[in-house]
């Protein structure tokens, strides 16, 4: 299956990721931003990119006068978070940058030119304003890896889980909200070898929609490739919205996950574009994360790894891992 177009085409769609792209206790070390196995990151390095920031951009300037550092300051913690891990997995898989497609892509700078005022989504604004703080190479480079890294595994990427779902929050009953319920769910489901089988057959009983053994390729579900249940590990717990869009959770225990076995796309699959490609490297580094130990300073928040970034708080994360007892470590 071919993933890759034209060097040409793949400049521009690597412009394209970077301009458009989705793409508890803190560290011990006095000054840290994050820790991630025996590599630190200060404080004052974020802090540095927060302060270029606003030195040379008018919409971060703007995010200053509105008291909303914050939200820059999680963006900036999350990429050099992203950073480090797409450079462990980098070493570990053997992956080469392409320089000539990094200078390729640097001759055509999207990250050039300032962040706009005005009419830039809200949501895309502080991560628009980091990757222009950053070292442009680097930022661009990490895009590159990610991209290799997805195209390494993409075909091969095959995910078997078994899954119920919360839809309702049943009208003021306890808990209370639906992400409290899908959360109440998972640590259920998390509880012994047998826990989600048990809780999985009384919700099917009960008529909620339930499914066991869903083998999901890669190949043929690029979206939900780039998301949580690609990134976690047998026996892990998931919860998540599969849809901003609509408020309903899946709650869902990974059985496998298979990243070696060639699948063969369906008739209505199509290759993935360039932002997804960059999505899927970026949840691949999802067990990167856990084998480091990431520890992010809760000055900055806390890692949310449905995400894959810094969350403001526990209580704001986009959904929950649940480490199943008796799971492989």
């Amino acid at each position: 299956m071919r993933i890759m177009g034209r060097p040409r085409a793949l400049i521009a769609v690597l412009a394209a990721c970077l301009l458009l792209a989705g793409c508890g206790s803190g560290p011990s070390q006095v000054g840290a931003a994050f820790l991630l196995g025996d590599r630190e990151v200060t404080q004052d390095r974020v802090q540095g990119l927060i302060d270029k920031a606003v030195r040379d951009q008018p919409a971060a300037q703007q995010l200053a006068q509105q008291h909303k550092l914050d939200l820059l300051g999680r963006e900036v913690v999350t990429q050099l978070v992203l950073h480090e891990l797409v450079g462990r997995a980098a070493q570990r898989e053997g992956l080469v940058v392409d320089e000539a497609l990094v200078e390729r892509t640097l001759a055509q700078d999207p990250l050039a030119v300032p962040v706009p005022t005005t009419g830039v989504d809200p949501s895309q604004l502080a991560r628009q304003i980091a990757y222009r703080a950053r070292d442009h190479r680097e930022a661009i480079t990490d895009q590159v890896l990610m991209q290799a890294l997805a195209q390494k595994y993409f075909p091969r990427m095959t995910v078997t889980l078994d899954y119920t779902s919360v839809v309702s929050d049943d009208g003021g009953a306890q808990p209370k909200s639906m992400r409290e319920k899908a959360l109440a769910k998972a640590e259920r489901m998390a509880a012994g070898p047998d826990a989600a089988t048990r809780v999985i057959r009384e919700d099917a009983a009960s008529g909620t929609q339930t499914n066991v053994g869903e083998r999901i390729p890669a190949v043929q579900a690029p979206d939900l490739a780039a998301t949580v249940v690609f990134g976690a590990l047998p026996g892990d717990v998931v919860a998540f919205q599969p849809s901003s869009e609509q408020a309903g959770w899946i709650i869902a225990v990974v059985r496998q996950r298979d990243l070696s076995t060639p699948q063969q796309a369906g008739d209505q699959s199509s290759d993935p574009s360039a932002n997804q490609l960059v999505a899927i490297g970026m949840r691949l580094l999802q067990p990167y994360a856990d084998d480091g130990g990431l520890k992010v300073n809760p000055r900055y928040g806390v890692w949310d790894p449905v995400a894959m970034s810094v969350a403001p708080s526990a209580a704001e994360t986009t959904g929950f891992v649940v480490r199943g007892k008796g799971a492989q470590p």
